[in-house]
């Protein structure tokens, strides 16, 4: 039986956080999204590209691969979840797609336009290794913490995420800028090369977390029968349990919603930069653009520690609550007033507070919403099918909106929208939080 509060298997459990935290920061946030618009707006003489012989905007059809990714993952992940449960195989499961998520990365270093389609599979299963891991990364939180101690252990997970990938991305680019390596007689690190370190990264330090963590729980000693309609059945129950428990299942409705936006902010923030904010010049827009990054990285860091105290004086869904009105005043100052770099760091700064504080609250708020039960990769899966979804539908708005209007700004209309709803779907959750 695994012990709850073992300082050794927690400090394990975070340490996945720093490893996998370097795909959303290099890829997803900072070097691929720069290196992606440059390349293709190079080749094609323009921000327009053709894949299969159909016209797209760069952004959009990046928009739409991200997509894909979250849709392969929402609908594949319950039915795994089901089966890891069952069998108590979630580790075996979070290694898998941690393997997948590391070796795409590395084969984003063979990029190259003239076979756009072909090069962005290696970023579409790369987002679908990392979103799949979570799953039943985030499905451990409840077996190896108590309650009470788990918003402070999710939000020191988030805390480890933003200082490793930082610290990464901070050495990428000092091998890419300075003359390190060619003072050493090797050749400057390019940015196809910077998408090897992440996947390596992310694997080796992944080791330490799989060397400490366990298997997982297992719901049943005695399997029996098929694995998979196994898998299936406990899905089923754990689907209906969530349609029973009104706290968990208005919660999640809310979660649905609002995380359809921050997860917008982190995809889009540096393509929506790249074009709406008037930059002097391509060197200092790359340059503004991750120390923009990095300084939300590191604000993230205290965000989501102040987030989780203030949590504990007036409970998770009112700390919520207020971060959400941070986010739409955020999101109404960008579409309206910024348009220069400076007006771009105060707006980078203010998401950097809010954006670690909401994700870690919110893992841990749903984790303690869970009833008593060994069921929970199968719950996990639920929550991030409900962030899958969101995000799915809050890209593709994103790049249709910006098709479709010929404006990037515009697309940022959407992003108010669903923090606006995700707001008041949350008061709709019974205020008395069930903590076992």
């Amino acid at each position: 039986m695994l012990q709850k509060g073992d300082p050794k298997v927690i400090r394990a459990w975070t340490f996945y956080d720093w490893a996998n935290s370097v795909y959303p920061l290099v890829i997803s946030s900072a070097i691929f999204p720069i290196f992606y618009e440059t390349v293709t707006r190079q080749a094609n003489n323009g921000d327009h590209v053709k894949v299969l012989g159909l016209p797209f905007v760069n952004t959009e059809f990046y928009s739409f691969v991200v997509a894909l990714s979250y849709i392969i993952v929402a609908f594949s992940s319950p039915i795994l979840s089901g089966i890891a449960d069952y069998s108590g195989s979630k580790k075996r499961f979070l290694q898998f797609f941690c393997f997948m998520g590391a070796i795409c990365c590395m084969m984003l270093s063979l990029f190259n336009t003239s076979h756009l389609g072909y090069s962005m599979l290696a970023l579409l299963f790369a987002s679908v290794g990392y979103w799949g891991s979570l799953v039943f990364y985030n499905a451990y939180l409840p077996e190896i913490a108590e309650p009470q101690d788990q918003d402070k252990v999710s939000a020191r997970g988030f805390g480890m995420g933003y200082l490793g990938s930082s610290m990464l991305l901070i050495l990428v680019l000092v091998l890419m800028k300075s003359n390190v390596l060619p003072a050493m007689g090797l050749p400057q690190l390019t940015a196809k090369q910077s998408f090897i370190l992440v996947g390596l990264w992310w694997l080796g330090f992944a080791q330490i977390t799989f060397r400490r963590l366990p298997k997982g729980l297992r719901v049943h000693e005695k399997k029996s029968g098929n694995i998979i309609t196994n898998g299936y059945k406990e899905l089923m129950i754990v689907f209906k349990n969530i349609l029973k428990l009104k706290q968990l299942r208005r919660f999640l409705g809310a979660y649905f919603m609002y995380n359809m936006g921050v997860q917008t902010v982190m995809i889009m923030a540096v393509p929506f930069a790249t074009k709406a904010i008037e930059w002097p010049d391509e060197s200092a827009k790359t340059t503004s653009l991750i120390i923009s990054i990095l300084l939300i990285q590191f604000l993230g860091i205290l965000g989501a520690f102040l987030m989780s105290r203030l949590a504990r004086v007036i409970g998770n869904l009112k700390t919520i609550g207020i971060v959400l009105f941070v986010w739409v005043a955020i999101c109404f100052c960008v579409y309206k007033f910024v348009y220069t770099p400076m007006e771009f760091y105060i707006v980078a700064a203010s998401v950097g507070l809010v954006m670690g504080g909401i994700q870690a609250m919110s893992r841990s708020t749903y984790s303690k919403m869970l009833p008593e039960t060994d069921d929970h990769a199968s719950y996990f899966s639920f929550f991030d099918v409900s962030e899958k979804i969101g995000l799915a539908i809050g890209t593709c708005t994103f790049g249709i909106i910006e098709g479709a209007t010929g404006g990037i700004r515009n697309s940022v209309l959407s992003i108010i929208i669903t923090f606006v709803l995700g707001f008041l779907l949350l008061l709709r959750v019974p205020k008395s939080e069930n903590v076992r």
